[in-house]
């Protein structure tokens, strides 16, 4: 595949994305020529870690006065798609597209969770997505309304979470962020939650003009 991708691209700079953790792989790419990119590695580097935690010691959730958790089944496409939209604002985010996400094989909706404020907006919302067979469950996405955030919802709603994808037979949870410097609020969200990095992404370059 190196051989094919360095034939394709010949007399162009090269980037690739590997994993941290693949030994192997990192070998082989080096073989070819390919190094570490500090450029990508800098403090607004797009690359991406992802951090994982046991369903062990679960903290108790607790959301503000007034606010409460709710499931997408209890919901509703509706309120789901909302959420989506004003937590990603711009957002092209559809009806139509939410239809796609629910027809995924492991979607579920009682996995699906949001944080309805008092006034009835659906101020945060993630999605759990669970592997039976490896016991293990992924947050993705997770989202907050900008008028509702730095008031602990996002940390709720992701104990909450837990506790819902623990009863449902999961044992370890995992969640992806930018891990560069620059980008330090997702990741400060999900230590706080007992999350820590367990592998990350390792971008390697490889100059024009290198056969």
């Amino acid at each position: 595949m190196i051989e094919w991708y360095d034939g394709v691209t010949a007399g162009l700079r090269r980037t690739v994305m590997a994993q941290a953790a693949d030994a192997l792989a990192l070998e082989r790419w080096a073989a070819h020529g390919y190094e570490t990119d500090p450029a990508s590695l800098g403090d607004n580097g797009s690359w991406t870690q992802l951090n994982q935690r046991d369903l062990t010691d679960l903290e108790q959730p607790r959301l503000p006065a007034g606010f409460r958790f709710r499931t997408a089944d209890e919901a509703g496409p509706r309120a789901a798609v909302r959420a989506h939209v004003d937590a990603w604002a711009p957002s092209a985010y559809t009806a139509e597209a939410y239809e796609g996400v629910r027809r995924t094989p492991p979607y579920r909706g009682d996995l699906h969770v949001l944080v309805e404020a008092p006034d009835g907006t659906m101020a945060a919302s993630t999605i759990m997505w669970l592997d039976e067979h490896n016991r293990t469950a992924e947050f993705e996405p997770v989202g907050t309304h900008p008028d509702y955030r730095r008031r602990g919802l996002g940390r709720a709603m992701l104990l909450h979470g837990m506790r819902l994808a623990r009863d449902a037979g999961a044992r370890d949870m995992t969640v992806a962020c930018l891990g560069s410097p620059g980008h330090p609020a997702a990741r400060g969200l999900y230590y706080s939650v007992g999350f820590r990095q367990f592998t990350r992404d390792a971008p390697l370059v490889k100059a024009a003009g290198h056969a």
